[in-house]
């Protein structure tokens, strides 16, 4: 049996070749069971609480006075866009205008017409035909079967390629893909295994994320050079990339493309996350492939659209991603990247992006170093298996627009006396940062 990141097994046919077999439920329960005890039982998971100020939230429930506040490092709300005000109204306007949070029917029978304004908006602004949805995971769902049967590559039947570490709204689907197609799963960021798939078969869809959401990205340049050379069709979930780059924040990989994304490029996306508000969507390229998505995307022809609430919000964050706000809160979120970086070693050291994950290795030490970030006030996501290969633990650090810069410096801090490891020597440091 081989094993993936995801503790999911495959088993191998006599030729060496993976057979359909993508999934082992049982295997990763019985396998994670014991950490996630352990992390409920330290209260680092399923935790409650309501935001305050900035980047803290009230602890728990009950009064509010009566609350530890504690300040968050788990959100991703990469911009700070999550809290603001300009949101939080465009959302109540919504409801309001309508008399309802959300109709109860097929989108292929009737529509809000806020969500028509939303998806031309949304268009305009990432040069692309966008289809929004109630999440990601709904987005991606919907895509992947369109994307195994060949409709989106002239009606031949791709290779569908997987990143080993693709998000699991991703790789959740590849028995779906494989009930119509050949599935292969590469590792992580590996070029040369992917070209020479591109070599030996006439049709390749690569899925990865633009961003990943335990640090670092795919190699975008990389696999443009792949589409241009070979035709590769691309399958990119940017949920964690977009807002953070571009002008109107079309995102990281959005920003890497032509001005025409083209009939060979998908880009997933979460309208949460950077954006602020909830939601997920699509970037295609051609109208036949809107046509398409829009009669025979499964969430899209068969499930409820965003409600009013999620609609409206996505509004609200349009609004800001068309003004100067947007380049300030770039700004403001790369200088406190760089705040970090300057203080904690970390493997995600130096590059643009806002995850840091500081590993300890062991799923124990894991636990123990995060529960004792959150009895000194910062809540951070504690990592394991199967989130991440058995045996590779660590904290994750999600670091915001919205912090202080003297709360990074107090995380820090409370970093390096726990994991020593992680100090930066002096001749390492980066220039100072301008707080």
């Amino acid at each position: 049996m081989e094993e993936n990141v995801m503790g999911y097994q495959r088993d191998a046919s006599d030729h060496g070749r993976p057979s359909e077999r993508f999934r082992n439920t049982a295997y990763v329960i019985n396998k994670s069971r014991s950490y996630f005890d352990a992390a409920h039982s330290a209260g680092l998971m399923a935790v409650h609480g309501r935001s305050t100020i900035g980047r803290a939230f009230a602890l728990g429930l009950g009064p509010l006075n009566d609350r530890r506040q504690v300040i968050d490092y788990v959100r991703c709300s990469y911009l700070g866009l999550d809290n603001h005000p300009t949101i939080v109204a465009a959302a109540i306007k919504a409801i309001e205008a309508h008399g309802s949070l959300h109709w109860s029917c097929a989108r292929t029978r009737l529509n809000f017409d806020l969500l028509a304004e939303l998806e031309a908006a949304l268009s305009e602004m990432f040069s692309a035909r966008v289809i929004a949805f109630s999440t990601v995971m709904l987005a991606n769902l919907g895509a992947m079967p369109i994307l195994a049967s060949g409709l989106l590559t002239n009606g031949e039947k791709p290779i569908v390629v997987f990143d080993r570490i693709a998000h699991l709204s991703l790789a959740y689907h590849k028995p779906v893909v494989a009930d119509e197609t050949r599935v292969e799963t590469i590792e992580h960021n590996d070029i040369d295994a992917l070209e020479r798939l591109c070599r030996e078969q006439r049709v390749v869809a690569y899925v990865c994320d633009g961003v990943y959401s335990m640090g670092g990205n795919a190699p975008i340049k990389e696999l443009r050079e792949l589409q241009e050379r070979y035709g590769l069709f691309l399958y990119i979930d940017d949920a964690h990339g977009i807002s953070l780059f571009g002008r109107q924040g079309e995102g990281f990989a959005r920003t890497q493309f032509p001005e025409v994304l083209g009939d060979r490029t998908i880009i997933a996306a979460s309208l949460a996350k950077g954006f602020g508000a909830s939601g997920g969507m699509l970037m295609l390229g051609t109208a036949e492939q809107e046509a398409l998505f829009r009669r025979y995307a499964i969430p899209y022809a068969f499930s409820v659209a965003p409600n009013l609430a999620a609609v409206g919000a996505a509004l609200g964050s349009c609004k800001i991603h068309r003004s100067a706000e947007l380049a300030e809160r770039q700004m403001r979120l790369s200088q406190r990247i760089q705040v970090f970086d300057c203080r904690v070693e970390t493997p995600e050291k130096g590059n643009s992006l806002p995850i840091r994950m500081v590993p300890t290795g062991s799923e124990a030490k894991a636990i123990a170093l995060a529960r004792e970030l959150l009895d000194a006030g910062f809540y951070t996501s504690v990592i394991f298996f199967p989130t991440v290969a058995q045996r590779k633990a660590g904290v994750r650090v999600c670091i915001t627009a919205d912090h202080e810069v003297d709360d990074i410096k107090r995380l820090c801090e409370c970093l390096l006396e726990k994991v020593p490891e992680a100090i930066i020597e002096p001749d390492k440091a980066s220039a100072p940062v301008a707080e």
